[in-house]
């Protein structure tokens, strides 16, 4: 099982020999691990420079390849997308999925989101401010738009920030709580993507996001449940740190880990990437009449111990 999430953030040169992802630096020895155990390669560099071999190489593994911009969100995305044998059969169920079911897995979407911010705000202040109730008002398809009423009192209390902004450059009071998660919502987004694949889905078909300019809307409905857990680890890391301070390497390990890491589920430790596969592989199975709910797993809290930070690497 692929789990290395790998950051290259300084030139480099990228090769493949012997089925080994190969990195090389000026002035640094060459940096070698293998092509199968890449979860996600993120290339945030504009002077690295690889081969079609190595993209192929890398996909055929299984692995995700997100180039980032400047403003640490991706720019593209490559993913496998024939990694499953009943692809074409998934896809053609996907395309036909009514909107009446769309609606259906929107609202459970959009309580367990909900729900996991409201866990969020009790576990750091001891008051979820009204959004556990608020998450079991939902109706079909979330007509009221409970999200935004949500989100507007999660961001002011996340932070601890009345003038906090979300999607904004830096809130007002001159904190930049955003670069950190979008940076973190890369990484989740390109572990959810990579799982909608490996379930024989495709990430641009999405059940409730439509941006004709998003090739990944399948992927940004189904992280949202899952934004809670990079919440948590800015909130904790900018606890200990200026939020006006730098990006760093050692900030983005903090973040990458908040993916990499392991969570208690059903009391055994899994990987996240191991619970995304199973929410994909549950909305197969609603698509496929199998189902009727997604499977999305509430109170997800990380091992004591992160027993992946050993293979989260940022490459300057």
């Amino acid at each position: 099982m692929s789990y290395q999430v790998l950051e290259i953030a300084n030139p480099a040169r990228l090769s493949v020999r012997d089925s080994q992802l190969v990195i090389e630096r000026d002035g640094f020895l060459p940096f070698v691990t293998p092509a199968c155990d890449i979860h996600t390669l993120l290339l945030a560099n504009p002077q690295i420079t690889l081969t079609q071999g190595v993209i192929a190489s890398l996909t055929e593994a299984g692995a995700a390849v997100v180039m980032i911009g400047p403003t640490f969100l991706p720019l593209a995305m490559m993913l496998p997308l024939q990694n499953h044998t009943l692809q074409t059969e998934r896809l053609a169920r996907q395309v036909a999925l009514s909107v009446v079911a769309r609606k259906r897995l929107w609202t459970q979407i959009v309580r367990a989101k909900i729900t996991a911010q409201g866990s969020l705000l009790k576990e750091f202040s001891g008051t979820d401010a009204g959004l556990l109730p608020m998450a079991q008002r939902i109706r079909s398809g979330d007509p009221d738009n409970f999200e935004a009423q949500a989100a507007r009192i999660y961001w002011r209390r996340i932070f601890a920030d009345a003038k906090f902004r979300r999607g904004a450059d830096a809130s007002e009071s001159g904190l930049d709580q955003n670069r950190h998660l979008d940076y973190g919502y890369t990484v989740l987004r390109a572990a959810v993507a990579r799982s909608i694949c490996a379930a024989g889905l495709h990430p641009s078909l999405g059940l409730r996001h439509h941006n004709r300019y998003d090739p990944f809307c399948l992927a940004s409905d189904l992280m949202e449940p899952f934004r809670p857990l990079i919440d948590r680890r800015v909130s904790l890391w900018l606890k200990e740190h200026d939020p006006g301070s730098p990006l760093d390497s050692a900030a983005k390990r903090w973040l990458i880990q908040g993916v990499t890491m392991r969570y208690w589920l059903l009391r055994e430790e899994r990987t996240l990437s191991d619970i995304l596969t199973a929410v994909a592989v549950s909305l197969a199975g609603v698509m496929a009449g199998e189902r009727k709910t997604l499977f999305l797993p509430e109170g997800l809290q990380p091992c004591q111990e992160d027993l992946t930070s050993r293979r989260t690497d940022v490459c300057g």
